[in-house]
């Protein structure tokens, strides 16, 4: 089953971390990347950029684009991990081999439902990892 890992943590912390702060942070997630990759479970793994480089399309009459994010929160959405598990139990296990490496912040765990059913197949070819 696929599933999206939804991270989130204060942008202002993360993007405060120096270069040791932030090379250790990934080589931790790294770790957990690889591993995964090497049981064939890790699809793409998207870091975004800060809130400050997002623009918000808004569909009001008439359509409103603006910058930023859609809304102020303590936390927000930094990246995205899709995995194929076998259940959530097991999602919930990356869930924490991720947190356990990355201080801070919290995971929404959420399945995904394909619009693209040959998508999956990409997915576990490699082909769309990241």
């Amino acid at each position: 089953m696929l599933y999206a890992l939804l991270c989130y943590n204060d942008e202002d912390v993360v993007w405060a971390w120096d270069k040791a702060q932030e090379a250790e942070v990934m080589g931790r997630l790294a770790v957990v990347r690889a591993r995964l990759a090497k049981a064939g479970k890790l699809g793409p793994s998207l870091r975004l950029l800060p809130t400050t480089a997002a623009t918000t399309f808004r569909k009001s009459d008439p359509p409103l684009v603006i910058d930023g994010p859609f809304a102020e929160t303590k936390e927000q959405l930094l990246g995205i991990y899709i995995i194929d598990v076998a259940d959530l139990d097991e999602a919930l296990a990356v869930a924490k081999d991720l947190g356990d490496a990355n201080p801070g912040g919290a995971y929404e765990i959420r399945p995904l439902a394909l619009y693209n059913e040959g998508s999956r197949d990409a997915v576990a070819k490699g082909a769309v990892t990241a």
